[in-house]
């Protein structure tokens, strides 16, 4: 197997992100062979290695696509909302049950302790999404929204740990209620506006699943 014909260098990347994402998902990543993922993806060995030069790129490269599409489809239900809006949808989102890719994290995060070619990706990956972050309170906070007080980079740093925990403590393990979740963010979320600005109530529009 090796480059398909008719099919261009993007459509063979994108096929290998999502052949990873399913074959790490599950057998994880110390389970799981280059060979697996080519296999998945329709291509050879040496096409795999043409676009991605080890597993943990491949590991770490995967997760970052999946977490660009579900960022992609909160922003394009509701464009137009507001950033704490954006946050809180987020966080509602995280306590659900998600499809076997949203526990890539996991993997990733498991296998980042253990072996030091994950390490170095994941945290460019960690620190793309705490810059992120970091840059959507900013923009709250000039706009009003969030507390100027408030260090942009601790407030990401808060972020990361709801999302990873989320991923750790799967509903399986231990479930909470919509409303009494969605309750409890709000709290935080006005504990977090201006001194004298009272917080918006939140958007009701529907977070990706």
């Amino acid at each position: 197997m090796g480059r398909i014909a008719g099919v261009t260098a993007a459509e063979t990347r994108e096929r290998l992100l999502r052949a990873a994402a399913d074959v790490f998902a599950e057998r994880g990543y110390d389970g799981t062979r280059v060979a697996d993922i080519a296999t998945a993806a329709g291509v050879s060995n040496g096409a795999l290695y043409a676009h991605f030069p080890s597993k943990a790129d491949l590991l770490v490269d995967a997760l970052r696509t999946h977490g660009r599409r579900l960022l992609a489809d909160l922003f394009a239900a509701d464009p137009d909302r507001s950033i704490t809006d954006l946050l809180l949808a987020i966080g509602r989102w995280l306590p659900r049950r998600r499809d076997p890719r949203g526990y890539l994290i996991v993997e990733a995060l498991v296998a980042a302790r253990r072996d030091q070619d994950v390490a170095r990706p994941m945290r460019d990956y960690i620190g793309e999404r705490a810059g992120w972050l970091s840059e959507l309170v900013r923009l709250a906070q000039s706009g009003g929204e969030l507390d100027p007080v408030l260090s942009p980079n601790a407030l990401a740093h808060f972020c990361l740990l709801l999302a990873m925990g989320s991923a750790l403590v799967p509903p399986s393990l231990h479930a909470v209620g919509d409303d009494e979740w969605g309750a409890l963010l709000a709290r935080l979320a006005a504990a977090l506006t201006p001194p004298g600005v009272t917080a918006r109530p939140m958007a009701q529009t529907r977070t990706p699943r």
